[in-house]
């Protein structure tokens, strides 16, 4: 029963890591028709879980990829390091152009508005950053444990609960709109942490975590203290 402890402490971590992807899946899935928006969340996931279980047979490939290939400005560049700054750099490009459409309030007919997006173009802005958040969680996983069985399973579970939770993610950033804003700035800032790893400034993603729970408890009090008010006045 020892495998346990370093099981669901990997379980736990994974999934931490993984709200990320969910919400990242999640935005992108609001752009579509409502009868593709599970297919999307189902299929950025899905490829997640294969890419992460591909990602462990080559397990030897990826723990190369901490070795240093260059240094520029007295700053090591590994394979991980330039697949973090691109994944970063995507990522703040993705959640700035998403809450610009969102505050700028572009009318119906606008351009901005009705220029659609297929699913496969979707799909495949899933798998960048699911490359990328697939490299970073075996590079976790391989510093946590040594059993390759337990890094499948931790894999699996973890992909589980991501799918099990990303509709009511979805369905409750989608009826929130202060939340939905509030997930593309906490995905800014985990862009800014991978941009900032890319750079060897690690930044404990505990501080990030912690910012963005302490950030969500305050909008849930708002949402209350809304709710109350337009009560009392009806």
């Amino acid at each position: 029963m020892e495998f346990l402890v370093p099981l669901i402490t990997l379980i736990i971590l994974e999934v931490i890591l993984g709200i990320d992807n969910v919400i990242f899946i999640s935005i992108l899935a609001d752009r579509l028709p409502q009868e593709q928006r599970d297919k999307l969340r189902y299929w950025g996931l899905g490829l997640a879980m294969a890419m992460r279980l591909v990602l462990l047979f080559f397990i030897s490939w990826i723990l190369k990829l901490d070795n240093t290939l260059f240094t520029f400005l007295g700053i090591p560049f590994s394979g991980k390091s330039l697949i973090l700054i691109l994944g970063g750099l995507f990522l703040l490009y993705k959640a700035t152009k998403e809450i610009y459409h969102q505050t700028e309030s572009p009318d119906k007919d606008s351009p901005v508005h009705t220029k659609a997006k297929s699913f496969k173009q979707l799909l495949l802005e899933v798998i960048l950053l699911d490359i990328v958040f697939s490299v970073d969680s075996i590079i976790t996983a391989v510093g946590m444990v040594d059993e390759l069985w337990i890094m499948y399973t931790a894999v699996i579970v973890t992909v589980v609960i991501m799918l099990i939770a990303s509709k009511p993610i979805s369905d409750f950033i989608k009826k929130h709109s202060s939340f939905k804003i509030l997930a593309l700035c906490f995905l800014m800032i985990i862009g800014v942490s991978l941009l900032g790893e890319g750079l060897q400034f690690h930044i404990p993603k505990g501080y990030i975590y912690f910012s963005m729970f302490f950030s969500f408890m305050v909008d849930i009090l708002q949402m209350r203290a809304g709710n109350k008010s337009s009560t009392k006045t009806a």
